[in-house]
């Protein structure tokens, strides 16, 4: 297998999610990671259940998620001998993942190694009126304006349902990471990277926070619909919900024939702009169509439109394509979702 980080040492220092996270994918790249944790452990080991058996002890799933793979050691950083061990484990380490409150790494560690990455985790940066604040994922979901866009449009409030602001601050530190040993590869220096789940959370709004920069306007929730597509949602069929998304006027042609819907003589749906002005009509008309078909017969009919059966968890981990895909890996013999990079020579 092609593991391009083989050699390069990550010493993660960081807890919960969005750190670990960062080191994991860097572990699916090949580096080894250090994980130092305090003697009574971090404290997603006891986010449960549901728990599984490592070493003899009981530990939570949420923990397994980032943390397998790791070699993790036990340090109390109140402790000067132990703070000086782990000085020692920055000193031979490329790589250090780090999210205690802002300054509180500086002051253990500084100065940092000269080739040393160090990636430095919080929730609001080091600057701005919060910079002191913590926050975890379902606070930044708030304060962002992540959570107002999510959930049904006449419902509560939702968030959604996996930590994605952590996850999107992972992806962005990693990839910064990578980019910062391609730099000291050429220039032979190391980095201080700076990464806030805040930061991260409005950069994860995309499309919607353009939308309200254009429009001077809020977003508002709409369940599974899209502000800018129609149709792309999903639908009661008989036995269960289907998603149905339309990218472009010709996958639209195709759906209207497929389910040879009744379009009002008088409405011209053939560009998105216009089905968007009329999308209770045109939900209305599709709804009519697809609640007298099942699931497994959508599929067929619509093949070559982008549409799937809403899936649970467990039926998307056993699915065929997932199956044949191998998406299930093991370590230390708990079963876990594989890394998606896949390198070809």
């Amino acid at each position: 297998m092609f593991r391009p980080l083989e050699g390069v040492q990550v010493l993660d220092l960081s807890r919960v999610l969005a750190g670990p996270y960062t080191a994991k994918l860097l572990s699916d790249l090949g580096a080894t990671v250090l994980r130092v944790e305090a003697p009574w452990g971090d404290d997603t080991r006891g986010w449960g259940p549901p728990f599984t058996e490592i070493e003899d002890e009981q530990v939570a799933a949420y923990w397994t998620s980032v943390n397998l793979g790791k070699s993790v050691i036990r340090k109390n950083l109140k402790i000067e001998s132990d703070l000086q061990d782990v000085r020692k484990l920055i000193s031979d380490s490329d790589i250090i993942i780090e999210n205690f409150r802002p300054g509180k790494a500086e002051e253990w560690f500084h100065p940092w190694p000269d080739r040393a990455i160090v990636c430095s985790i919080s929730a609001y940066g080091n600057e701005g009126p919060r910079s002191r604040e913590g926050g975890y994922d379902i606070v930044m979901q708030a304060r962002s304006g992540l959570m107002s866009i999510t959930g049904d449009e006449n419902g509560t409030t939702a968030k959604v349902g996996v930590a994605v602001i952590d996850v999107a601050t992972g992806l962005h530190a990693s990839s910064a990471i990578i980019a910062a040993l391609y730099r000291r590869e050429k220039e032979g220096i190391g980095a201080k990277l700076t990464l806030s789940l805040w930061d991260c959370a409005l950069d994860l709004l995309v499309n919607q926070a353009q939308n309200a920069i254009i429009s001077g306007k809020n977003p508002a929730p709409m369940g599974t619909s899209h502000p800018n597509l129609v149709p792309y949602r999903a639908y009661t069929t008989l036995d269960g919900e289907f998603v149905i998304a339309v990218g472009s006027d010709e996958q639209w042609k195709k759906l209207a024939g497929a389910l040879r819907l009744e379009i009002p003589v008088d409405s011209d749906w053939s560009k998105n702009s216009q089905r968007v002005e009329e999308r209770k009509l045109v939900d209305a008309i599709i709804s009519k169509s697809v609640k007298q078909l099942t699931s497994s017969e959508l599929e067929s009919l619509l093949d070559g439109i982008p549409c799937a059966t809403v899936n649970s968890i467990k039926q998307a981990l056993s699915d065929p394509h997932s199956i044949e895909r191998g998406i299930l890996s093991s370590t230390l013999g708990i079963k876990h979702v594989s890394s998606p990079h896949r390198f070809h020579n």
